[in-house]
């Protein structure tokens, strides 16, 4: 089964506006939270979008 267009991941340093259900990474500041999206873009296989200055989403097209 081959998933596509689906959520993976998302990375935050405000948890309060990531919704349930999905694999959420907190972090402590905007620097650690880029390098938790490149390394999760490239073990996931997916592609890291910034949403927001707290939110990075990894998403499989």
């Amino acid at each position: 089964m081959d998933l596509e267009k689906f959520v993976l991941a998302i990375i935050t340093t405000n948890p309060a506006k990531v919704p349930s259900g999905t694999s959420v990474f907190h972090c402590e500041s905007k620097e650690e939270m880029e390098i938790i999206a490149t390394n999760l873009e490239a073990i996931l296989d997916g592609i890291a979008h910034l949403l927001t200055e707290e939110i990075y989403v990894i998403v499989k097209h």
